[in-house]
């Protein structure tokens, strides 16, 4: 600890990486200052450094450190508020998604159930089938879903679709070549 003290002393400079408000070093008994006592403070404390404050008495030393808490950095701030744009941009897009998909869906189901359909009433869902085809794309081109969910996604539909028409009997499914 002495060898510390007079290296602060006699440099009357020390510049900590870590983020101490203050550090004392002094003696644990009530004797007065020698004529040795310095006391270094720095002019960065304003702006958050730390500062040192050295005093040297002849019996022992003792170090004190304060930590203060610094303001959250500029760049902290941005990328929060960068994140939650993104976030509620990226909720919009999959409920958009979820939306589309949802009508698509709804609207082959009741087709579906009709009774007397005829092949000309699937192409209002077609335009269906090509709004959500789109809003997944997008959804995808920008991040928000991955591709391959992507495709999952457009399959079902796609799938459901096929459902449709085969239930209806306006497809036949070609038959499996190596099954003959």
């Amino acid at each position: 600890m002495a060898a510390i003290s007079m290296a602060c002393i006699s440099t009357q400079t020390l510049s900590l990486s870590s983020s101490f408000k203050s550090l004392s070093i002094s003696s644990s008994s009530s004797s007065t200052l020698s004529s040795n006592s310095v006391n270094l403070s720095h002019s960065f404390f304003s702006h958050g450094y730390p500062s040192l404050t050295s005093t040297r008495r002849p019996q022992s030393f003792s170090v004190v450190c304060e930590v203060a808490t610094q303001k959250k950095a500029d760049s902290a701030v941005k990328r929060a508020r960068q994140a939650e744009t993104r976030r509620l941009r990226n909720k919009a897009r999959k409920s958009e998604v979820r939306t589309r998909m949802r009508k698509v869906m709804d609207a082959l189901d009741v087709l579906k159930k009709k009774t007397g359909a005829v092949p000309e009433e699937i192409i209002p869902i077609e335009t269906l089938i090509a709004e959500a085809y789109s809003a997944i794309d997008k959804a995808v081109g920008k991040g928000t879903l991955h591709r391959n969910t992507g495709a999952n996604r457009k399959s079902r539909l796609a799938r459901n679709k096929k459902t449709v028409e085969i239930h209806h009997g306006w497809y036949t499914p070609a038959p499996d070549p190596t099954a003959a």
